[in-house]
């Protein structure tokens, strides 16, 4: 159970560009989650949300090259910080990726990746509602097909 927000700057990728990224960020999160990007019903728990910026600023300016945000909402506990340092890079990496496909450009630079900020927002335990009740991460994991032990180890994170 994890949501996506993609903002981009306006005219930064085309709608089968933006669709094709989402579902690239999509199999991303659930692989770092520990799903298998083919487990439909985890699949099924991951909605996504894309939203383009008519004006984006840095510094109070507007932008002189597009700009991204990611914000990956997910269950406090799913990410361990190594999971969640892989996470950004691999993010960061599939927008520029896009951008590069969609403006026919060879290469990226390292000062291209100062252009997407990728956030993890996690969720406190006991926050996340969904149909009507609280789903805490114990049922997440029960609902995504995680195996026992694997959920007894991200379960101790929370405490």
């Amino acid at each position: 159970m994890s949501m996506i927000d993609l903002t981009v700057s306006k005219g930064a990728l085309s709608e089968a560009g933006k669709a094709e990224l989402m579902s690239a960020l999509t199999r991303t999160v659930l692989r770092c989650e520990g799903i298998s990007p083919d487990n439909a019903v985890a699949e099924s728990m991951i909605w996504t949300f894309v939203t383009e910026s008519p004006m984006v600023m840095v510094g109070g300016k507007p932008a002189d090259e597009p700009r991204y945000r990611v914000v990956v909402g997910l269950p406090q506990g799913r990410l361990d910080e190594e999971e969640k340092r892989g996470l950004v890079a691999e993010l960061t990496g599939l927008v520029l990726r896009a951008e590069r496909r969609e403006r026919d450009r060879a290469d990226s630079s390292a000062r291209d990746s100062w252009r997407v900020w990728v956030i993890i927002n996690e969720v406190a335990e006991g926050n996340w509602g969904g149909a009507g009740e609280i789903f805490r991460l114990a049922d997440v994991l029960a609902f995504s097909g995680t195996p026992g032990g694997e959920v007894a180890h991200r379960l101790s994170r929370l405490n």
